[in-house]
């Protein structure tokens, strides 16, 4: 972080013709937006919002608009803006910027208004513009990430920039991006902690003073805040690391919030996977973003995470991807040392988790934030959740929503909400299930005459092991189980590795879509488990994993052993 002040050009804003001394390489449609001598252009339908003339306009992502100038308070943002597209905050690089520089932030080179190595972290772009004494945040997501950069690409040097000041940030940049300081851990211990009591969310984060009043005369004590995630619409200009330091430092608890993606049958994006494996791994890699963040707020290992998955039609399909996201998610966060919760509104997200309580399929959440506007502050989840399922201090209400309230004066808007929760309380997974199959299993394994049996390899599992020599016709090897349920299992494989067996073994799995093949090296990896993935399966009795001898490689084929764990 860096605290010095930086002397800035006087701030001013204006739209005007491109002189051709610095006329961009850009569509005849865009409109050159200026401000402080920093020049970029944007398509023509952008709006352009001067927050020196408009201090307390919303700085919204779900737009696309040019902001210039510092974002304000934001106590004016509404709670249902939905999603981010594109937008654009050009600010001085002064004491209020600087303070919200990351390890992230491209530093252009002198004389310069482009980074050409700018990263994107959690799907917004910052540059610091030193020759012109700017700061500009360019938000996007998946889909609009290439057209930003167009328009970063753009920028350029008006005569009336003027540079930055700042000792410590000419010492620190370099052409390209310079690492800075790391955030120190700060929150008062983990977050929400144990609470029972009101709370509120908000669009963004508000501002210190605006806190202080609340806090003196509010019955709340409790605050989300949207810490990471591509689908957040509103600009964080007061969410720092300090920030955490002094909220909880004065007694509030915070609700830290994901919101990335989305259930793949509804309308926001973007989207996660409508394939279960793949919404697994992404969320695993939401939960590791949102470690990321909330390590750099301050806020500790021991804390609970909530991702945002606002409503959606569900449908089989769709509950089973969400679910395995979610499973995905909780799984990461305890791998990292933080616990898992998840928000959404009763008749869908919380209908689908509820529902799934007892299914060992799925990873369950520690806790459970219910949208439910009935107008009750309680942690009743009505038709939605079995009173029974997250009961010990592991549920959130969030019982009205998109009002304004005023307190000391202050006037905001919030969604309400009613927390029994605590970070000392998990919840213990479903009953989870695994069998072995092995060649000698009884009435596990059949093989036609051509497949030999050997004992050679001390690599084997069990007493032996099954060979055969590829051949182009249908020949394989089955091995059978009885599956207990259709969902999502992890098939993996043992055999003996040798130069002398095959190096492209096809292995045939038989899912709920019809059969898959995985190729196997049989040279390498062998005395152990290798894992062929994760794959929805059926219910039942029945050949589950074949070894085929129909394969290009050579040398013998080898069929030995398979695990099936339910995951």
């Amino acid at each position: 972080m860096l605290a010095a002040a930086i002397t800035v050009a006087v701030a001013g804003a204006s739209l005007m013709t491109t002189p051709s001394w610095a006329r961009p390489a850009d569509p005849a449609d865009g409109r050159l937006v200026a401000y402080q001598g920093y020049r970029v252009t944007v398509p023509a339908s952008w709006q352009v919002v001067d927050l020196a003339a408009q201090p307390g306009a919303c700085v919204r992502f779900d737009r696309p608009t040019v902001y210039l100038g510092h974002p304000g308070d934001q106590a004016s943002c509404s709670t249902n803006l939905a999603g981010r597209t594109a937008a654009l905050i050009i600010e001085p690089l002064d004491a209020v910027a600087t303070s919200r520089l990351t390890a992230q932030t491209a530093i252009t080179a002198p004389g310069t208004a482009v980074a050409d190595s700018a990263v994107s972290h959690d799907d917004a772009i910052q540059v610091a513009v030193r020759g012109a004494g700017v700061l500009v945040t360019a938000a996007h997501n998946p889909d609009t990430e290439d057209a930003v950069r167009r328009i970063l690409a753009s920028a350029s040097l008006g005569r009336d920039a003027r540079p930055s000041a700042d000792v410590v940030l000419t010492a620190k940049a370099q052409p390209a991006a310079a690492p800075l300081a790391a955030a120190p851990l700060a929150a008062a211990g983990p977050q929400p902690g144990t609470y029972t009591g009101k709370g509120f969310d908000t669009c963004a984060a508000p501002s210190q003073s605006t806190m202080n009043t609340w806090r003196n005369s509010s019955p709340y004590r409790a605050i989300g805040i949207y810490i990471s995630g591509g689908s957040r619409s509103c600009s964080q200009p007061n969410l720092t690391a300090n920030w955490v330091t002094n909220q909880t430092s004065n007694g509030w608890r915070l609700i830290p919030i994901e919101l990335g993606r989305q259930a793949p049958c509804g309308t926001r994006q973007p989207k996660m996977s409508a394939d279960a494996t793949t919404a697994r791994s992404q969320g695993v890699t939401a939960a590791n973003s949102a470690v990321s963040a909330a390590q750099a707020l301050g806020i500790p290992a021991g804390s609970a995470i909530y991702n945002d998955i606002e409503q959606y039609p569900s449908n089989a399909s769709c509950k089973h991807a969400v679910l395995s996201f979610l499973s995905g998610w909780t799984q990461q966060l305890h791998a990292r040392g933080y616990l898992s919760g998840m928000y959404s509104s009763g008749s869908s997200g919380i209908t689908d988790v509820c529902g799934a309580y007892n299914d060992p399929a799925y990873t369950r959440l520690d806790h459970l934030w219910i949208a439910w506007w009935n107008g009750v502050a309680n942690t009743d989840g009505g038709p939605y959740c079995d009173a029974a399922y997250y009961a010990n201090h592991q549920r959130l209400h969030q019982y009205a929503g998109d009002v304004r309230e005023t307190w000391g004066g202050v006037q905001i808007n919030i969604d309400r909400n009613y927390l029994d929760v605590s970070t000392s309380v998990t919840e213990p997974p479903p009953t989870s299930w695994s069998a072995v199959v092995d060649n000698t299993t009884p009435g596990g394994f059949t093989a036609s005459a051509n497949w030999g049996t050997s004992a050679f390899s001390a690599q084997r599992h069990g007493t032996d092991y099954r060979f055969a020599d590829p051949v182009a016709a249908s020949d394989p090897a089955w091995f059978r189980v009885n599956i207990p349920a259709t969902a999502s299992y992890e098939v993996s494989i043992w055999y003996p590795a040798s130069t002398g067996y095959n190096e492209a073994t096809p292995f045939i799995v038989a899912t709920t879509g019809g059969n898959q093949t995985v190729t196997v090296n049989q040279r390498v990896n062998g005395g152990q488990w290798v894992s062929l993935g994760v794959f929805s399966m059926a219910a039942g009795d029945g050949d589950k994993v074949g070894v085929s001898r129909w394969t290009t490689g050579t040398g013998y084929v080898i069929a030995d052993a398979v695990r099936f764990t339910r995951v």
